[in-house]
C-alpha cells in the first residue's frame, strides 16, 4: 500500500518555496551603514581635526566631501569593475581598503596626507555602494526585492546619523584619531562578517554575461538622471536648514542641529515606506508623482516668513520625499534593466548620479541664497523637482508596459 504524503511534505512535482536570505541581506545592509558612518565620520569632529592639523574651513570641506567626489567621477566605471571581479569579492576588498584608509587617516599629519587617505576611502565607499545592492538583488526573492532594496536605500542617512550621534561623544573621549580608529575597527569586523556570511554562489562571483551597452542602459540613464536632479534640489534643503533656523528663526546652534538631525531621520521613514507601499500594490507612478509634494514643502521651509514649526514641517516633507524617491530608484532599477546581471553597472550609474547631485547641490544653493536670500532657492527646487518627476513618470510607464508584455 502506497503511503500518503503527511502534512508538511511537498506535493509530488512541486518545487520547494525559495526564501530570501534575510540574515545575509541584513549583514550586507550593515556593511553599507558602516561605510556611510565612515563617510560622515569627520562631521562631528571637524573642529578638532581643523585645529590640530591647521586646516581652513575650505580644506575641512574637501576632507568631508572627497568621498562623494570620487563617486561623482567614477561611479559608472566602478560598476563595470564590480561586474568584472564579482560583487562579493568587490565588497570584501572595498571594506578592506576602507580599513587601511581609515588607519592612514588616523595617522595623518597634514592636509595632503589626510585628503589622499580620504580619496582612497572614497574609492572603497563607492564600491560598497555598488556591490551591496547588487548582492541584495540576488539574495532576495522577487517578491521581497522591493522591500529589501527600499531598506537598503536608507543606509546613508542611518550611517551618517549614527556617526554624527556617536562621533561627538567618542571624539571627546578618544580624540578624533581614536574615533577614526574605532570606525576602522568596526569596518574590519564588518568585513569579516561579510566574508563569513556571503554564499559561494555565482550571484557573488564575476558576471560572465554580455556587458551592457548604451542602448541597454537608456532607461536606467533616464531613471538615474532624474535621481540626480532630485538629490540636487532636496538634499541641500536639509543641509542648509541649521543656517536657516539660526539666521531667520533665531534658534541656537544646538537646537538647530538637534532639529535638523531629527528631520534627516524622517527620510529613513520615507525609504522604508516604499517597500510597504509596493507590497500593498501602490503603482510606481503614484510614488513618482508624490515627489511634487516637495514643492509646497520647500515653500514652507524657505519661501514663507512663517513660524519655526512651519519651516520644520516643510523641511520634514522634503526629507521624507528625499528618502522615498531614493528608495523608489533602487526598487525600480531592476525593473528597467534588460537583464538582472546588469545590476552592478546600473548601481554604478545610481552611485555616480547621486554623488553628482550631492556634490553640486549645497554649493549651488549656497550661491543662490547668498546672492539674494533663502526664498530665492524655491524656484530652483520647483524647476528641479518638475524635471525629476517628469523623467520618472515615463520610466514607470515603461515598467508597466513591460509587465503587461510579460504577462500576455
Amino acid at each position: 500500500m502506497t503511503p500518503q504524503p503527511t502534512v508538511g511534505e511537498s506535493e509530488r512535482g512541486e518545487a520547494p518555496i525559495r526564501r530570501s536570505q534575510w540574515l545575509t541581506i541584513i549583514v550586507v545592509y550593515v556593511a553599507g551603514v558602516v561605510a556611510a558612518m565612515s563617510y560622515g565620520k569627520f562631521s562631528s569632529v571637524g573642529p578638532a581635526v581643523a585645529d590640530q592639523l591647521g586646516l581652513s574651513l575650505s580644506q575641512l570641506g574637501w576632507v568631508i566631501s572627497a568621498v562623494v567626489g570620487v563617486g561623482a567621477v567614477a561611479g559608472l566605471p566602478a560598476g563595470y569593475l564590480v561586474r568584472r571581479f564579482g560583487a562579493g569579492r568587490s565588497l570584501i576588498a572595498a571594506l578592506a581598503l576602507m580599513v587601511v584608509a581609515s588607519a592612514l587617516s588616523a595617522a595623518a599629519g597634514s592636509f595632503a596626507w589626510l585628503l589622499a587617505a580620504r580619496f582612497a576611502e572614497g574609492a572603497g565607499y563607492l564600491v560598497v555602494s555598488i556591490a551591496c545592492p547588487a548582492l541584495i538583488l540576488h539574495l532576495a526573492e522577487e517578491r521581497d526585492r522591493g522591500v529589501a532594496l527600499s531598506i537598503w536605500a536608507t543606509f546613508v542617512p542611518v550611517g551618517i546619523g549614527v556617526s554624527t550621534l556617536a562621533g561627538g561623544a567618542a571624539g571627546a573621549a578618544l580624540g578624533w584619531r581614536g574615533w577614526v580608529l574605532l570606525i576602522a575597527g568596526l569596518t574590519l569586523l564588518t568585513a569579516v562578517a561579510v566574508r563569513v556570511r556571503l554564499p559561494r554562489t555565482p550571484a557573488t562571483a564575476a558576471v560572465a554575461g554580455p556587458v551592457p551597452g548604451a542602448r541597454a542602459l537608456a532607461w536606467p540613464a533616464l531613471l538615474t538622471a532624474s535621481f540626480c536632479l532630485m538629490v540636487l534640489v532636496t538634499m541641500p534643503v536639509v543641509v542648509l536648514l541649521p543656517t536657516l533656523l539660526i539666521d531667520r528663526h533665531g534658534s541656537s546652534a544646538g537646537a538647530a542641529g538637534a532639529l535638523t538631525s531629527a528631520i534627516s531621520f524622517v527620510g529613513v521613514l520615507g525609504g522604508v515606506s516604499v517597500g510597504v507601499l509596493l507590497r500593498r500594490g501602490v503603482p510606481l507612478a503614484v510614488l513618482a508623482a508624490s515627489g511634487l509634494l516637495v514643492v509646497p514643502g520647500a515653500w514652507l521651509a524657505y519661501g514663507s516668513d512663517g513660524s519655526l514649526a512651519a519651516a520644520a514641517v516643510g523641511a520634514g516633507v522634503v526629507s521624507l520625499e528625499n528618502g522615498l524617491l531614493g528608495a523608489f530608484v533602487f526598487a525600480a532599477l531592476p525593473l528597467v534593466l534588460e537583464r538582472l546581471d546588469h545590476a552592478d553597472v546600473g548601481n554604478g550609474m545610481v552611485a555616480q548620479m547621486g554623488s553628482v547631485g550631492a556634490l553640486l547641490g549645497p554649493p549651488l544653493f549656497g550661491l543662490v541664497a547668498g546672492a539674494s536670500d533663502f526664498a530665492a532657492v524655491v524656484p530652483l527646487i520647483v524647476a528641479g523637482m518638475l524635471a525629476s518627476v517628469g523623467g520618472l513618470l515615463p520610466v514607470t510607464r515603461n515598467v508597466a508596459r513591460r509587465a503587461r508584455s510579460a504577462g500576455s
